[in-house]
C-alpha cells in the first residue's frame, strides 16, 4: 500500500472530521494530542521490555501496534493540514539524504565555463602569518608571495582568533567551490557575465559570505570551537541554507556545509595555536590542510 492510499483510507475512520461541529481547531487538536499519547504508549512498551526482557513476549507485536497508531494520527494531521503523506515522506528523505546521505554535488562547478582568469584555482597554497605593522601585530594573507586583501586583527576587545577567519572562506572554496570574498580578493570575479558579476560575486554575496562566517564563529565559540564535534545543529545549517538561498551555493547540501564548517574549524584551531600557517586548498579532493607553520615578519 502506498502512503497516499493509506492516508485516504485512514480518513474513513476519523471520528472528528474537519467539518466537525466541535469548533475551529478541535479537528486538528485531537490528532495532535493523539500523537503525544501514542508516543507515550510506545515508550511504555519499551519500558516493559527493559524491565521484563525476553519475558515480554508481545513486545514486537505491541511496537507494531503503537507505530500503526502513530501513523494513523500522522496521516490525519497531514490530511487536515492539506498535505500529502507521500510528499511529506519524500521531503523527509530528501532532507535526511542532504545531511547524512550521498549529498555530493561536487559535479556542479560554479565557474567551470568561465575563462581561466575568472576561475578559482583548483589547488593552491595560502600563507597566513603574523606581521608587525607600525608597532601592531596583524595577520597577512599571501598567495604566491603576493599579499591578498588587507591586514586583519580580531576587531574585538577580547582576542578570540577571528583574525584568522579567512580560513573559513578558504574551507568554503575547498568543499563548496564558493566564496565571493576570496574570489574578490583574488581578483577572480566573473566579469565576463555582468549578471553573475553583480549577483553572485557582488557586494551582497560577499556580505552574506562574511555573515555566514560570523554566524558560525559565534556558534563555535559556544561549542568549544567545534573540537570533537561531528555534527552541527540542524537549525544552524537551515539558517545558512536560508540566507544563501538566492545564491549559486544553494546547490550545496546541508551535509556539504557541515563538512566545510567542521573542516574549517579543524584547520583554524591549528592555525590559531601556531599564530599562522601554510594551508593547502584542493577543490578536487574537497580538502583544506594545514601543512606547516610560518615565521612572524614585519610589513
Amino acid at each position: 500500500m502506498d502512503f497516499n492510499s493509506y492516508q485516504q483510507l485512514a480518513q474513513l475512520t476519523d471520528r472528528v472530521p474537519s467539518k466537525s461541529a466541535g469548533g475551529a481547531g478541535i479537528d486538528l487538536m485531537v490528532p495532535l494530542l493523539g500523537l503525544a499519547g501514542e508516543t507515550g504508549e510506545l515508550l511504555s512498551e519499551y519500558k516493559k521490555h527493559l524491565r521484563d526482557g525476553e519475558s515480554h513476549l508481545m513486545f514486537k507485536e505491541k511496537i507494531c501496534e503503537e507505530l500503526g497508531d502513530l501513523l494513523w494520527y500522522i496521516a490525519n494531521v497531514a490530511e487536515k493540514s492539506g498535505l500529502s503523506l507521500e510528499d511529506v515522506a519524500q521531503k523527509n528523505l530528501d532532507k535526511a539524504n542532504g545531511r547524512w546521505g550521498h549529498g555530493d554535488t561536487s559535479a556542479v562547478v560554479f565557474d567551470e565555463s568561465f575563462p581561466e582568469q575568472e576561475r578559482l584555482p583548483r589547488k593552491f597554497e595560502i600563507e597566513l602569518g603574523a606581521v608587525t605593522v607600525e608597532g601592531k601585530v596583524k595577520i597577512r594573507m599571501l598567495m604566491n608571495d603576493a599579499q591578498i586583501g588587507d591586514y586583519l586583527t580580531d576587531n574585538a576587545d577580547d582576542p578570540d582568533g577571528y583574525r584568522f577567519h579567512d580560513v573559513f572562506h578558504l574551507a568554503y572554496i575547498a568543499v563548496l567551490g564558493w566564496s565571493p570574498v576570496i574570489r574578490s580578493l583574488m581578483k577572480r570575479k566573473r566579469r565576463s557575465v555582468s549578471n553573475i558579476d553583480e549577483v553572485q560575486d557582488g557586494g551582497r554575496a560577499q556580505v552574506i559570505d562574511e555573515a555566514v562566517a560570523a554566524l558560525v564563529f559565534d556558534y563555535a565559540k559556544e561549542h568549544n570551537w567545534l573540537e570533537g564535534v561531528t555534527a552541527l545543529d540542524y537549525k544552524l545549517l537551515r539558517t545558512i541554507k536560508g540566507v544563501t538561498s538566492l545564491l549559486e551555493v544553494r546547490a550545496r547540501s546541508p551535509g556539504e556545509w557541515q563538512k566545510a564548517i567542521i573542516l574549517g574549524f579543524e584547520v583554524w584551531r591549528k592555525v590559531l595555536s601556531s599564530n599562522g600557517g601554510r594551508l593547502l586548498i584542493d577543490q578536487d579532493s574537497r580538502s583544506i590542510t594545514y601543512v606547516g607553520s610560518v615565521e612572524p615578519g614585519t610589513a
